[in-house]
């Protein structure tokens, strides 16, 4: 099969060729593409206000694009594909639940919307997002995070093989993310292709295969994660004020290696040298050679400091990322 633009999408579990949305004046997306592999946890990245929500609704059915081309599992999804969504598991915004049926009970509820579900499955589904033990209580006494949870194994009830999650982490401790991540971890490594949308940065890092960073409606950046930090690595040098003027000169003997900027802070200046971070070793030598000696280097790019650099985001008063913010 193949999108309108002639490109297979064969291997992927969900496309979406330059899809438009508008509310009014404002534009919410502005031909967005994506490319989701199956098989992987797909994290979907963006600031506030650059599409996401809007793109989750549009892929559940929620709403309906003005233009573009959405496939899901391989074929059409668009009005009158209703049907698509057999085999799509989706938990958008805050899950919905009674509050006064207890966890098990709802499944239950759920359950009979659809097609048939083994009740050994939503005992099952209640041990994996860790509520088996409060499976019989009502909702209504549920923290923010167990509702969460819940709502994860409501939508795993049908055996999807593509899952949509938005913020599933919302409202989890630490322990609950973590579990919440193995969870989904395991489910790609069982062949479903996992597709979340957050904002927790640092825990997409460790959850995420491939991500897709949008800003504006558009997408900015997609691929596997490791690869894009790679290509995105750096090294920073912090310098003192007595070594400004040398600096100049190293900047130079290092633009041959790879971008250089730096810029100047009230404590002294950052030298950024954009290369893969295990030259580290090279960039001091060579800095050295210069006669400049660094007070402190930072190898490396987590996720938030790509994020940052991509979306224009703002990055604090000082005018760079800490780059030890993110685990």
């Amino acid at each position: 099969m193949t999108t309108p633009s002639g490109e297979a999408s064969s291997g992927l579990a969900l496309t979406t060729r330059g899809l438009v949305k508008r509310y009014g004046s404002v534009q919410a997306l502005a031909g967005l593409d994506l490319s989701v592999p199956s098989g992987v946890v797909y994290g979907f990245l963006g600031p506030n206000g650059a599409g996401k929500t809007t793109t989750m609704r549009i892929l559940t059915g929620l709403i309906h694009a003005d233009a573009g081309h959405v496939e899901l599992l391989g074929k059409p999804f668009g009005r009158g594909h209703r049907e698509r969504l057999f085999e799509v598991g989706a938990l958008i915004e805050t899950p919905a639940f009674y509050p006064y049926l207890s966890g098990r009970a709802n499944l239950v509820a759920l359950a009979t919307t659809g097609a048939r579900v083994p009740q050994a499955r939503i005992g099952g589904l209640l041990e994996i997002v860790g509520l088996a033990d409060r499976a019989n209580d009502k909702v209504s006494g549920y923290s923010l995070g167990m509702k969460q949870r819940l709502g994860i194994a409501a939508a795993l009830l049908s055996d999807p093989r593509l899952l949509l999650l938005d913020e599933p982490a919302n409202g989890l401790d630490p322990a609950g993310i973590v579990a919440i991540r193995d969870t989904l971890r395991a489910l790609a490594a069982s062949g479903k292709t996992v597709f979340v949308s957050s904002h927790l940065l640092g825990e997409v890092q460790q959850l995420a295969d491939v991500v897709g960073i949008i800003a504006a409606g558009r997408l900015v950046r997609e691929g596997p994660i490791s690869q894009l930090l790679s290509a995105e690595g750096h090294v920073r040098v912090r310098v003192t004020h007595d070594e400004l003027a040398p600096a100049t000169a190293a900047v130079e003997t290092l633009a041959g290696q790879g971008a250089v900027s730096s810029a100047i802070e009230s404590d002294g200046a950052w030298l950024t040298i954009r290369f893969e971070p295990s030259r580290s070793a090279e960039v001091t030598r060579v800095l050295a050679q210069a006669g400049i000696y660094a007070a402190r280097v930072e190898a490396g790019t987590d996720l938030e400091s790509l994020f940052l650099e991509l979306t224009g985001s703002p990055t604090g008063a000082a005018g760079h990322v800490n780059l030890g913010n993110v685990a």
